[in-house]
């Protein structure tokens, strides 16, 4: 039995075995072969494989973003059936007496320098399916153990660190924790462990020998324990026992007003999800509607631009789901740590301060308005609001709604319905934003405000970097400074205040949050109930 000690994300016990997550290793070496024909039916079978995790990838795409926008896997399989493709792949191996990576890797390079070279837009998109298809191979012939579709049983995700566009990809229903060496408590990693209701760790010296053993995830003492014994597995078992003991005292609160004890104040209690199928959490945790859905997450599990139908469906399913609640989503935010290849961002010295979020949108226009087409279009199945992230200026929201009247007279013209009087509001999140919030508050109906990035910018500390957690501190006075005068300004202006934030679930801050006259909180799912129970549980006359 052997014992680890990290940082946990989410308190809570799981027991099951370790799938170790590997990404592909993109430096792939020049070996010799002396058996060329064995090599090339070693490529072939890699080919079968990937096809397989293609296809599994293709179904689960279908039942989660439509097929619209899961057939960009079918093109993948097409392109490594492509005849110009697999000559080269089988010349290079023959000719150069090469292993079947290297010949794979060079292919997937050469083509891909060729497509991205060409004039034609749509030939310049196939360069990063080329790159991805390669990738793909390299990581099967290599024996990386990358396929979340092919596993049988929920796992512990043991990986070096997870991106977010890799975690969007994996099937929740097969995930009963994550443990990574590297990452933050602050990652959209960590937003989705506890989106999800599941113990995470970061901080601990992952070791591939782990690969299939069974093991303790425990988020209370921030532990993982490799092959535990009986007496040990008895004990975490009784904690999750009651785990969910207390789980089923919070379902009582279901159907229950979030008021506080004497009656003082009442808020509204949504939640934050991250796609169509969070839905699901956010109506069993009895949320009363969904605060914010982080519409990026259609980009970063797709290929290719997602198109303005597959994203209205999407839109309209989280609408009618919701059955008549407030459904806010956030425009694109994608940037700093949410990275998707094909929108070719380039590095940045300082992604968190750099192209990102409604800066993209109002430089690449035709993005965005295919975006709030698809959002108007939707409004007209259910409560939507719309909102827009990263805000620094007046002009900003200006030029943001001239855009949108823009696009409704657009969808006049062609006759298709939508919300005409839909909510509009902004996220708060930049220092700028908050000192002119009271100006902000007249040009828009609402704020929500983004703790996550607030802190960081505020405190000049980059929520990504693990060595700065210990500096990392949403409680500072500047911070919650920063709140006040935001609900403040933002009443003044005539905008109600929620917050977005991880730190809306924070319930150390809640009765702060109640007498700062905060309107709305929104939460992971799973912190619904239990930011109910402490609402109803304060009192703030005094």
């Amino acid at each position: 039995m052997e014992r680890y000690t990290g940082k946990s994300i989410f308190k809570k016990v799981a027991i099951g075995r370790i799938f170790f997550y590997e990404k592909v290793e993109y430096t792939v070496k020049r070996e010799k072969v002396e058996d060329v024909e064995a090599e090339i039916k070693r490529f072939d079978a890699a080919k079968v494989v990937a096809i397989s995790q293609l296809d599994r990838i293709y179904q689960k795409a279908v039942k989660e973003v439509g097929e619209d926008n899961a057939e960009v896997f079918e093109v993948h399989k097409m392109m490594m059936d492509d005849e110009d493709y697999l000559d080269s792949i089988y010349n290079i191996i023959r000719e150069e007496k090469v292993c079947a990576e290297y010949a794979v890797a060079t292919t997937g390079d050469n083509f891909a320098a060729m497509f991205a070279s060409m004039d034609d837009a749509y030939m310049q998109a196939r360069a990063a399916d080329i790159k991805d298809i390669s990738e793909r191979l390299v990581a099967v012939l290599m024996g990386r153990d990358t396929d979340m579709g092919a596993l049988d049983e929920p796992v512990i995700l043991v990986a070096d660190d997870l991106a977010p566009s890799e975690t969007v990809q994996m099937d929740k229903s097969k995930l009963l924790a994550f443990v990574t060496e590297h990452g933050s408590s602050n990652s959209h990693t960590a937003i989705l462990a506890r989106t999800m209701n599941i113990p995470a760790l970061i901080g601990i010296p992952i070791q591939k020998e782990w690969k299939g053993r069974m093991a303790v995830v425990d988020g209370y003492s921030g532990t993982i324990t490799i092959d535990p014994d009986e007496a040990y597995v008895a004990e975490m078992r009784k904690t999750m026992e009651e785990d969910e003991k207390k789980r089923l005292m919070l379902e009582q609160l279901k159907g229950k007003e979030t008021v506080t004890a004497d009656g003082k104040k009442s808020i509204h209690l949504y939640a934050n999800i991250g796609g169509v199928e969070d839905t699901a959490a956010a109506l069993a945790n009895d949320a009363e509607g969904i605060g914010l859905f982080r519409s990026e997450f259609l980009y970063l599990q797709s290929e290719d631009f997602p198109t303005e139908e597959v994203q209205f469906q999407a839109y309209k399913q989280v609408a009618q789901n919701m059955g008549g609640k407030k459904v806010i989503i956030r425009t694109l935010d994608l940037g700093a740590d949410k990275q998707a290849a094909y929108f070719n961002l380039g590095q940045e010295d300082n992604p968190a301060l750099g192209y990102r979020a409604i800066r993209i949108c109002l430089t690449q226009q035709e993005i965005f308005r295919t975006q709030l087409r698809a959002l108007l279009r939707a409004s007209a199945f259910g409560n939507i609001s719309i909102m827009f992230p990263m805000i620094i200026s007046l002009e900003e929201v200006k030029e943001i709604k001239s855009i949108l009247e823009s696009v409704k007279d657009e969808l006049r013209e062609e006759g298709i319905s939508f919300k005409e009087d839909i909510e509009i509001g902004v996220m708060i999140e930049t220092p700028a934003a908050v000192f002119i919030s009271e100006e902000l508050g007249k040009e828009v109906d609402f704020f929500s405000v983004g703790t996550n990035d607030l802190t960081q910018y505020t405190l000049a500390i980059d929520r990504q970097n693990p060595k700065l957690d210990k500096f990392y501190n949403p409680h500072h006075p500047a911070v919650l400074r920063a709140l006040q005068m935001i609900i403040d300004n933002g009443h003044k202006g005539g905008a109600w205040v929620g917050i977005c934030g991880e730190l809306g679930a924070d319930l150390e801050l809640t009765e702060t949050f109640l007498k700062m006259g905060i309107d709305e909180l929104s939460v992971s799912p799973t912190f619904v109930l239990p930011v109910r129970d402490k609402v109803r549980k304060t009192v703030i006359s005094e």
